[in-house]
């Protein structure tokens, strides 16, 4: 029980590396190949900073383990949109741009709403199953790929908008040694795989060992070490000033989150639903909600330090009630 529990630990640190190094691989070569700084970053980092919670929810849906397949994606954006944005807030008040509020938020609540219907078969349909087949898969695809769209349109406004999306990431990426670059995109995959790896045995054994529910190590535990890199960004960004950076992080990796992740998870492998997390969809609904409201409260299109505190405070609180809930 010790050695699962030191490779689970041990496998966010592999996770997360080896996205890293991925990144730093795969811009280097595109770099190399006359690709613009911008495009890297919409496309090879934007999708990179997805991987870790692409490789767990990935290996959790063809294992069998949906609990811990939507559990991490759920407490994933849970996570950005209360303990991430809401830490960020209380380094800095966030001033949050007019596309975020008008554009981008309102797509992430589209977005979880999407996730709840296509999910819901029983309730909706009538029909006996219950989750996300790979038709559902395809559809969350299809939205992502018009938010790809919208970001392509933006960035002709603005050539950095990438960075709304991905994090506080370098503007130009170091240029590496062909032979170089190649060995760290296979060291950034095997990195992801053997780190996916350990994270999704652990946790089904952290589960069983104090008799939880996959489901909860997912959105609780596993959740938080796949968010790391948003956090890290998030809050860099924030005691840069760069605001805009923090918020829009956390916004663009929800969105890449529920219609990137889990429909490619969900393509892959079907994706069975336990009802009991409709709570948790409804309740990041609500979340969404609010955060829209707490930005138009008091000072507008700023997110100050209290309502970040009362963003963390909610997290708080949810942590606790799913404990309870077990």
């Amino acid at each position: 029980m010790y050695l699962t529990a030191f490779l689970f630990i041990l496998g966010f640190v592999f996770l997360i590396k080896g996205a890293g190094i991925l990144i730093d691989g795969s811009s280097s070569i595109a770099r190399r190949f006359g690709v613009s700084a911008f495009f890297i970053g919409l496309t090879v980092v934007a999708f990179g900073t997805s991987a870790p919670e692409l490789v767990v929810s990935a290996l959790a849906g063809i294992r069998g383990n949906s609990g811990l397949a939507l559990g991490n994606l759920i407490g994933s954006n849970m996570a950005n949109t209360l303990l991430i944005l809401g830490t960020a807030a209380i380094v800095r008040p966030l001033i949050v741009k007019r596309n975020t509020i008008n554009k981008e938020i309102p797509f992430s609540l589209l977005a979880v709403l999407a996730v709840g219907i296509l999910a819901n078969n029983f309730l909706i349909d009538g029909v006996s199953s219950e989750g996300l087949a790979r038709t559902d898969g395809l559809i969350l695809i299809l939205f992502f790929v018009i938010f790809l769209f919208y970001t392509f349109g933006i960035a002709r406004e603005k050539e950095n908008i990438f960075k709304k999306t991905v994090g506080d990431l370098k503007l130009e990426p170091r240029e590496y040694n062909i032979f170089l670059a190649v060995g760290m995109i296979i060291a950034g995959l095997a990195g992801l795989a053997i780190g996916g790896e350990w994270i999704v045995d652990g946790a089904v054994e952290l589960a069983k060992f104090f008799g939880l529910s996959e489901a909860l190590i997912g959105l609780t535990i596993v959740a938080v070490g796949t968010s790391l890199p948003e956090f890290a960004a998030s809050v860099v960004a924030a005691k840069r000033g760069q605001t805009d950076i923090a918020v829009g992080n956390v916004v663009g990796s929800n969105i890449f989150n529920f219609l990137w992740v889990l429909g490619l998870s969900a393509t892959i492998s079907p994706i069975s639903f336990n009802p009991i997390l409709n709570f948790d969809i409804l309740f990041l609904m609500i979340v969404s909600i609010l955060l829209l409201v707490l930005i138009y409260i008091g000072r507008r299109n700023i997110l100050a330090r209290q309502e970040g505190m009362v963003l963390v405070g909610l997290y708080v609180l949810y942590v606790v009630f799913l404990i309870l809930r077990g």
